[in-house]
């Protein structure tokens, strides 16, 4: 196995049930306002890393926290991670600007991300 550029976990997307509210904690931990902030998504970029508020887990419909890790090559890692057992769970998509998603499980069924920038 090759390090394939591996830029480890730089976005964690929590899904919340009261958007407004979720802000209003997040921006208090996180010490500052979010710079997405819409009605489907309230983004943070703190410290090198995004935090994402997804309101009711978004059309992928997350019950729990999601992180991603940043990878040059999505398709070669999702390989990767299914031929070593992993089940795709949401296929590799554009997500605007460029920006690939795609989620997996585990054996166990934890839920993991991967993210390519263009």
């Amino acid at each position: 196995m090759t390090d394939m550029g591996n830029q480890g976990i730089k976005t964690v997307l929590h899904p919340v049930s009261d958007l407004a509210a979720a802000k209003a904690v997040y921006s208090a931990l996180l010490g500052t306002e979010p710079q997405v902030d819409g009605d489907y998504y309230v983004g943070y970029e703190v410290g090198g890393q995004h935090i994402g508020l997804v309101p009711n887990g978004g059309p992928q419909k997350m019950s729990g926290p999601v992180a991603y890790w940043h990878v040059p090559d999505i398709e070669a890692r999702l390989a990767e991670v299914t031929a070593a057992g992993g089940t795709v769970q949401e296929a590799a998509h554009d997500v605007g600007g460029g920006r690939l998603v795609a989620t997996f499980t585990d054996p166990d069924g934890n839920v993991l991300g991967l993210l390519q920038d263009k």
